[in-house]
């Protein structure tokens, strides 16, 4: 019995010693319970942030793509093997491209520009120099062509961006201006009776002389119509004729004589010479019209 309560004791110590290891497994399994759920919150709040994030992204990926669909900058993105990633709607007037050419090579495809623009690029690419220069296509209009490295948000380079601005019409303004500057120094600088007409035969400059000799003044002339000047004095209908066939034609016409009594003046003889002004590079839709007069010749 003395051996047996011996054995029951230390069997009794053995179970307690047991359940103490127990006592403390559980409170480390609930120690564990409490990390893993305070973990368990901190990846909600993670999650929560995350979905935010990707919401974001989407209405920035949306708000991109849209500014990229409407703008009228052909665009075109290629990778480090100048490969496409994605373009314009705009970069189809430029080259025929189509959605499966998403992975293609540049030096695939055919540009209707006087541009190299594989070897542009990849020489960009080299250099990491943009390249910017004025291109025109096989139609004549004018681009502003842009090579820029592709940067992300680390500043590593990761491919290239290529942008055509269509500047024809920019450009056609700005020829069209220079010819006006051009045309207002002649007519300031001439005795004789000179008026400029735009498109519409409206006046947009005359000489000191014809504002002289038909008493009118610049604020009552430029920006009306040749005919509505004066009450329509100048309303004849074989000079719009003329005009009108100038304006089609680009012919000229001399010595068109014409009288005419014109009120607080009196009557006067007239030779009209007019003449489309002409460049081989641009239309700029002026007429020159020169009025002599000749009331006073015998």
């Amino acid at each position: 019995m003395e051996v047996s309560n011996e054995e029951l004791k230390s069997a009794n110590e053995e179970s307690q010693s047991t359940n103490e290891e127990l006592q403390s497994t559980n409170e480390e399994l609930e120690t564990s319970k409490e990390e893993l759920q305070s973990i368990n919150e901190e990846l909600v709040t993670v999650n929560a942030e995350l979905q935010g994030k990707i919401e974001e992204l989407t209405v920035v990926n949306d708000d991109v793509r849209n500014l990229l669909d409407n703008t009228n900058i052909a665009t075109i993105f290629l990778d480090k093997q100048l490969r496409i990633k994605r373009f314009t709607p705009a970069a189809t007037k430029i080259v025929n491209l189509i959605p499966t050419d998403i992975g293609r090579p540049l030096n695939h495809l055919v540009f209707n520009l006087e541009l190299p623009v594989h070897a542009e690029a990849k020489k960009v690419l080299e250099t990491l120099i943009p390249n910017e220069m004025e291109v025109r296509n096989n139609e004549g209009r004018s681009y502003l062509s842009r090579i820029m490295p592709y940067r992300t948000v680390d500043d590593l380079v990761d491919g290239v961006v290529i942008t055509f601005t269509d500047i024809t019409e920019s450009k056609r303004a700005l020829v069209q201006q220079e010819m006006l500057d051009y045309l207002k120094s002649i007519v300031a600088t001439i005795r004789d009776s000179l008026v400029v007409l735009d498109g519409d035969l409206k006046v947009i400059t005359a000489s000191r002389s014809f504002y002289q000799t038909f008493q009118v003044q610049p604020d009552s002339t430029e920006g009306v119509l040749l005919y509505e000047l004066g009450d329509g004095q100048w309303n004849i209908p074989s000079l719009r004729e003329l005009l009108e066939k100038i304006l089609t034609t680009n012919a000229s016409f001399q010595d068109f004589a014409v009288e005419h009594d014109f009120p607080g003046i009196g009557h006067k003889k007239m030779l009209l010479n007019a003449r489309k002004v002409y460049r081989e590079d641009i239309d700029t839709g002026r007429i020159l019209l020169a009025i002599e007069d000749t009331t006073g010749a015998q």
